[in-house]
Order: C-alpha cells, then structure tokens, then sequence
C-alpha cells in the first residue's frame, strides 16, 4: 500500500502534508469555498478527508501523483501542479482547473478501485487548439468546457471506456461524454451523451 493510501483521516494535516512531501512552512492551503464545497458530487460527501489525483500524459510523458486536498481544504500547491499538467500541450499554455473537475477525476478513479493512473488525452484547450479540433470534429463544441478549464478526457489501461463512463455517471457531478476509445467528464450542469 502507498503512502497517500495508508494516510489516516484522524491525521493532523501537518503531519499528512509532511508524508506527501510539503513542508508545513511552504505549504499554502487555500480554503474552500462553501459555495464549491456544496457544488461538490454527492459521493464526495463521505470520501474521507484525504483526495488525490493519479493522473499520466502519454502525450508529454509525465505524470502527477498528488494530494490535493486534506480535510476539507484544497491544497494550493498541488492544484497548481495539476493547472500546470492539465495544460493545453499543443500551445504550452495552463489556466487555473475548476477545482470541482479535480474532485470528479479524483471520485471517479476512486470508484473504479484500480491502482492504474487516468490517462489524460485532452484536458485545457486554448481557444486556437479548440477551433482546430472543432475543424476536424463536428464532436468538438464551440464553447467547450475545455476552453474554461472544467473538462477531462480520459481512459486507463485496465478500464474500459463503458466502465470510466458507468463510474463517472454514478456521481451525479456534471457531464459525461462516452466515446469508442475514452471518456469525456467535465465540472458542468449534469448531462450524458454518446456511446453507452
């Protein structure tokens, strides 16, 4: 069992920011809304106070492992870390993430139980890499909730598409897209579209 699986709820966050590796005097928590904390998915609720985000990139090759939230907290570093891996990788170019789109990504790899990272295939787009994927697929919309920073696509090795959609519908947490080859999950109103 990892480290950022075996951290107790009863841990004090100073000792849980130590095991993950960020000093108590660098760490900057930044306090959650209440506003965000209610637009949470239900299943959050009783997640426990630890979230964690266990992503891979295949189109850069890199990969975040991180928590990012500790007794209801987000933790400002680690989201800046995941702004920075969710990137539009076409132009370089990173945008703060709906925090909510992290606790989605976070639920649903939780909710498939599996030690295998969420491979990214498309995350934050500029406005320019949006427009040349909408001039290839009608599946692209205008106003995406990629260009805002609220979508994922993702798939995994050991999950199927229908599975990632199957969990990502069970929380109730905004849209969710189905695909032949991957998922798409976004931190907008609640809605299901493609394949089942």
């Amino acid at each position: 069992m990892s480290s950022r699986n075996s951290i107790s709820p009863r841990i004090a966050r100073r000792e849980a920011l130590k095991l993950i590796g960020i000093g108590c005097a660098t760490a900057a928590v930044a306090t959650t809304p209440t506003s965000l904390r209610a637009a949470a998915p239900a299943i959050l609720t009783g997640a426990g106070d630890v979230r964690h985000l266990d992503l891979f990139n295949a189109r850069t090759g890199e990969s975040l492992r991180t928590i990012f939230w500790i007794e209801g907290e987000y933790i400002s570093e680690a989201c800046a870390e995941a702004n920075w891996f969710l990137r539009d990788w076409r132009e370089d170019v990173a945008t703060k993430i709906d925090p909510k789109a992290l606790d989605i990504m976070a639920a649903v790899h939780k909710t498939l139980d599996t030690s295998d990272a969420l491979e990214v295939l498309s995350a934050y787009r500029t406005r320019k890499t949006n427009n040349m994927l909408r001039a290839r697929s009608r599946a692209v919309a205008r106003d995406s909730y990629h260009t805002k920073g609220m979508a994922c696509d993702i798939k995994m090795k050991s999950r199927s598409p229908y599975q990632i959609r199957r969990a990502a519908l069970s929380l109730h947490g905004g849209g969710v897209g189905g695909y032949r080859n991957f998922v798409h999950i976004d931190s907008g109103p609640e809605r299901s579209w493609g394949r089942r």
